[in-house]
Order: C-alpha cells, then sequence, then structure tokens
C-alpha cells in the first residue's frame, strides 16, 4: 500500500471539523436524515438548541472512508465538539438523556419538563457547504 503525502478528502474533513465548534457527519441532511440513527442524534441535538453544522456523507462513499479512518469510529453518524470525537446516535442519545449532552455543548438545560417556551426557540442547524 503506498503511501500518499496529500489526501485531500481527510485535509478537508479535518478542516470542517476545525472550522465548525459542533459538526455532525450523517446519512442525510438535518431536514431529511436518510437513517434512524442520524434522525435520533439530529433530533437530540435540535432539542439542546444549540447550533450544529452537518455534512451529508452519503454522496461520495470517500467521505466515510476517511472520516473512520480520521476518527477511528467504524459507524456513522458522528458527532465532533471542539475538534473531539464524541460519539455516534447510542452515546449522544444517552448524554442527552442524562443532560451531559447540554454541558459538552454549552446550553443551560431545561428547568423543567413543562417548558413549552424552550422547545419552541430550537435553533436551527447551521448550514455548511459539502465540499467533501
Amino acid at each position: 500500500m503506498s503511501e500518499q503525502t496529500e489526501n485531500p478528502m481527510r485535509d478537508a474533513i479535518s478542516e470542517a471539523i476545525r472550522e465548525n465548534r459542533v459538526i455532525l457527519f450523517m446519512k442525510g441532511t438535518p431536514e431529511m436524515p436518510a437513517c434512524g440513527f442520524s434522525a435520533r442524534t439530529v433530533a437530540a441535538l435540535q432539542a439542546t438548541g444549540a447550533p450544529f453544522a452537518a455534512v451529508d456523507i452519503l454522496p461520495d462513499p470517500r467521505i466515510r472512508q476517511e472520516l473512520s479512518a480520521l476518527s477511528n469510529w467504524p459507524t456513522v453518524p458522528q458527532l465532533f465538539v471542539d475538534g473531539e470525537l464524541v460519539g455516534g446516535c447510542d452515546i449522544v442519545t444517552e448524554m442527552y438523556e442524562t443532560g451531559e449532552l447540554h454541558e459538552t455543548l454549552g446550553v443551560e438545560a431545561p428547568a423543567a419538563p413543562e417548558a413549552p417556551a424552550a422547545a419552541e426557540a430550537q435553533a436551527p442547524p447551521l448550514g455548511i457547504e459539502n465540499r467533501l
């Protein structure tokens, strides 16, 4: 196997992770997830109200290959916060349920479940051009 000194796909993924404090690599888009795991992860993120960027890995199979090589995480979705891999669907869902996701994202958890105003004030995800 030859070693390449330049890997534009991996460089683009690394750049996207550096440029976005919170970024989700997923199947589909936040508006139209293409799998249940991506849909559950997006729902947890959106429920926090924190802004996040998203990259659809489906248009090019090299995105998934290079992402997994970079993160050492075999499955998608993959959530990165401050340049660090947080995890996939199960981890993000569990973190949401315990309130740890709010803390990681730097947003305040709702004080009580009967606060519908918090749900209505959700921030939409940041748009990101998929240059990968």
